[in-house]
């Protein structure tokens, strides 16, 4: 027979929830936000380094080292040039056998090395024009990653047409080495920047979604590393297809 009277049945009100799922909620809420924060700071980092690395290995022009690398060409160029994607082969291959220390270590490698590669740009384009284009990229990829973030519209369904998109940018920008075409330049860098602007999105969801089965692994630590440069590539690569429509070159 029901006791009406016991406190702890009557506590709750009607239709109310148990404080141990609000708790619960909370804690889950906390630790993703946590999480999310830890990838974007650690790409946000990454970006900064990366940026630094490019101004001061093109600071003096021509005479700076990168424009006596690549400005010179030669096997060195296309020795750092190559250099990020050795990186980020051995980071997504390896990285059920590479600790997490050393994860870290080959992040702010790769970073460095990145900017290295990208430090060419600087030789190509004026300071206003790649700082402009830096900006709004950050602007662009903040609300991007925002929609990503908040949006109850699943995103998983841009997934194949986005990486078959990224495949077509690969063959396009191999055919153009041949052809030279301006045309063919101008339209990969347009698709360029609406692929990776998806990619932004997609890859927000991704990771946040990611969250309700890590929490709590070793391998998180991990995955927060793999996230940030994850986020890292389509920041960058959607700066580099932007700054070919707002860039002014020297």
């Amino acid at each position: 027979m029901a006791n009406w009277n016991d406190t702890e049945r009557t506590s709750q009100g009607f239709g109310s929830v148990p404080s141990v799922g609000r708790d619960a909620g909370v804690a889950y809420d906390e630790g993703l936000r946590s999480y999310m924060l830890s990838i974007y700071n650690y790409m946000a980092s990454g970006v900064l380094l990366t940026g630094i690395v490019a101004m001061l290995f093109s600071y003096g022009g021509a005479d700076s080292p990168a424009g006596q690398i690549f400005l010179n060409g030669g096997l060195l160029a296309w020795v750092i040039k190559l250099a990020p994607l050795a990186f980020i082969l051995v980071m997504s291959f390896g990285i059920n056998k590479i600790s997490k220390p050393m994860l870290n270590v080959l992040f702010w490698a790769f970073a460095t090395v990145m900017g290295m590669s990208l430090s060419m740009i600087f030789l190509v384009y004026t300071g206003e024009s790649i700082a402009l284009t830096f900006f709004a990229t950050a602007g662009a990829f903040a609300g991007l990653s925002l929609f990503g973030y908040t949006t109850k519209k699943a995103l998983s369904g841009w997934g194949t047409f986005l990486l078959m998109g990224v495949i077509g940018l690969i063959i396009a920008s191999v055919l153009n080495i041949f052809l030279g075409s301006g045309t063919l330049s101008l339209v990969s860098s347009g698709l360029g920047v609406l692929i990776f602007a998806g990619l932004t999105a997609y890859d927000t969801q991704k990771l946040k979604e990611q969250y309700a089965y890590l929490r709590g692994t070793e391998f998180m630590g991990k995955a927060i590393i793999m996230g940030a440069l994850e986020l890292y590539l389509d920041y960058i690569y959607m700066f580099l297809f932007l700054l070919r429509f707002l860039g002014s070159e020297e």
